[in-house]
């Protein structure tokens, strides 16, 4: 069978394109990027949170401000201010990006779930205790960061903390 030069054009052009896109995924594959460690923000910069849910709470925004609901037998109660400043803890809080300790997901002491403006879904962070350190997961970015009592005490403020 003989092709002509238009059809050995076509050929040599896709058989480039199929080793380009072979060789991008080895290159991939060989080079995984690095995990980034150190200090890192838990949102990124742009984020606008619409509302931020605990066990028994939820805070809302309405128009500028913020409005707690709660379960009946919640007995925390912030003022407007009060709950801006929790938000704000949370979208400036940069923490240290530390390896898996291994804690089982029922071992979550609490759980914090940001709705953003934009997402379908929510963000979720699950609190853990390990032999006096806190870790905070971030569920969907798959990272563990390690965090102080006295930060823990700040995010998950409706939450009374061994």
């Amino acid at each position: 069978m003989r092709l002509s030069r238009k059809a050995w054009n076509n050929v040599v052009i896709f058989s480039m394109l199929i080793m380009i896109f072979f060789l991008n995924g080895i290159h991939q594959k060989i080079n995984p990027p690095a995990e980034e460690r150190g200090s890192m923000p838990l949102f990124e910069q742009q984020s606008f949170v619409l509302a931020l849910g605990f066990p028994g709470y939820k805070i809302e925004r309405i128009g500028t401000s913020w409005r707690l609901s709660s379960d009946a037998q919640a007995d925390w109660q912030a003022q407007p201010s009060v709950l801006e400043a929790l938000i704000t803890q949370w979208q400036e809080s940069e923490l240290t990006v530390t390896d898996n300790p291994g804690l089982p997901a029922s071992a979550a002491l609490s759980v914090a779930q940001f709705w953003l403006a934009g997402s379908e879904l929510p963000i979720s962070f699950q609190l853990y205790h390990q032999q006096q350190s806190y870790y905070l997961f971030a569920r969907q970015s798959q990272r563990w960061f390690s965090i102080s009592k006295a930060q823990a005490q700040q995010l998950f403020a409706p939450i009374e903390l061994k």
